[in-house]
């Protein structure tokens, strides 16, 4: 915090404030998400009062400062915006009216969001999820310049918070334009192709491993949604017991039997290499100058080609649907020429580079609003 400013109680900007109402149960009321993280409150539900069972609730005000009791050391706190004027809270709330005349509002929610504020309310206890009181939130400390100083750093914020949020905008769109180049590519090289069964493309292939009570083995995971592959801790051979084990190996296509209708479904990997996975992985190798490991990997993730999963997977326990070996050599894939599908690839891997560089970015932009605010209550913006 910068020096020069005077560091006061929140007891000199902020008023506790206790508004109870009965709850009536023909009227509606909106009720407020106090997002962790310093994320910010927006709108959890709207509801009729008689759905809620609690008849005396608090009354939320545009411009508060609300404080969850729980959440508080998890960053659950925020400003009231005007669109929750009105809404209302549980006991499990607390309210502070802020001081306009001392404290710009956008200022303290500024340093609300600072390791500054922060590194007070876990101060308070032991634990992440120990309760805080409202004389605790009226004892933290904020610095505080004059007024017209707050202002002007908050205008500065502001404007290198739209710069900010403009760039992830943009980085947003670049997602959507490499989503739809790669399907849009993906169409006009599978324009008129041949299908062929699974069975004949890319057939099952099992390599069983003996396990040895004395040895080690590090399964492999694979992630929903075409995230990829994980690695699981290892399991000693007397954890594993009975159950069987197959070698995985680079440039198999696996799919995780119990998940494949959402996406399950990957390229193993060189840094894979070692592992292994229970019969709910499913290996498939494709068949040389036939199809490659990465273009069917791209075709199960199209809709066309998830619907095919989800029909080849029944069952309804919740999220287990298992995908059965037979109805999976059954799918047929579109096949053009080994030469369109290696050029797809090569776009796919040009591709993940470029992802890989927009993530890393996305990381370093998002990073920036704190170092942005550091700076700020540290005197230098």
């Amino acid at each position: 915090m910068n020096k020069k400013w005077p560091i006061v109680k929140l007891r000199e900007v902020l008023r506790y404030r206790k508004e109870f109402i009965t709850i009536d149960d023909l009227a509606a009321y909106k009720r407020p998400r106090v997002q962790l993280h310093a994320k910010g409150i927006i709108l959890r539900d709207e509801v009729v009062g008689a759905l809620i069972k609690t008849k005396q609730q608090q009354v939320c005000r545009a411009g508060d400062l609300l404080v969850a009791e729980i959440d508080a050391k998890v960053g659950g706190f925020g400003i009231v915006p005007d669109s929750l004027d009105g809404a209302i809270v549980s006991s499990h709330y607390f309210l502070f009216v802020i001081d306009e005349l001392k404290i710009d509002i956008s200022f303290l929610d500024y340093f609300t969001r600072t390791p500054g504020f922060r590194d007070q309310i876990e101060a308070q206890g032991s634990t992440n999820y120990a309760s805080i009181r409202p004389a605790d939130v009226l004892g933290y400390e904020i610095p505080l310049p004059p007024l017209k100083e707050q202002m002007r750093i908050v205008a500065q914020i502001d404007e290198l918070g739209t710069k900010i949020a403009g760039g992830l905008k943009i980085i947003n769109e670049i997602d959507e334009l490499i989503r739809q180049t790669l399907l849009s590519s993906f169409r006009d090289v599978t324009n008129n192709v041949k299908f062929l069964s699974m069975s004949t493309v890319a057939p099952l292939t099992r390599r069983p491993v003996k396990v040895n009570i004395g040895s080690e083995y590090h399964e492999l995971g694979v992630r929903s949604f075409g995230k990829g592959t994980f690695h699981k801790p290892p399991l000693s051979g007397a954890t594993v017991g009975s159950k069987k084990l197959y070698q995985i190996s680079p440039g198999d296509l696996v799919f995780n039997n119990v998940f494949a209708w959402e996406g399950a479904v990957a390229v193993v990997k060189k840094e894979d290499i070692g592992r292994v996975g229970s019969h709910r992985f499913i290996t498939c190798i494709p068949q040389d100058g036939v199809a490659t490991s990465e273009f069917l990997r791209f075709y199960f993730l199209t809709d066309e080609g998830l619907e095919k999963l989800g029909e080849a997977s029944p069952g309804g326990a919740g999220r287990n649907r298992t995908l059965g070996l037979e109805a999976l050599g059954k799918i047929k894939v579109p096949i053009p020429s080994t030469e369109k599908q290696l050029w797809f690839d090569a776009l796919q891997s040009k591709i993940t580079t470029l992802k890989q560089i927009k993530s890393q970015t996305k990381i370093d932009m998002d990073a920036l609003l704190p170092s942005i605010l550091d700076k700020a209550f540290g005197g230098e913006l």
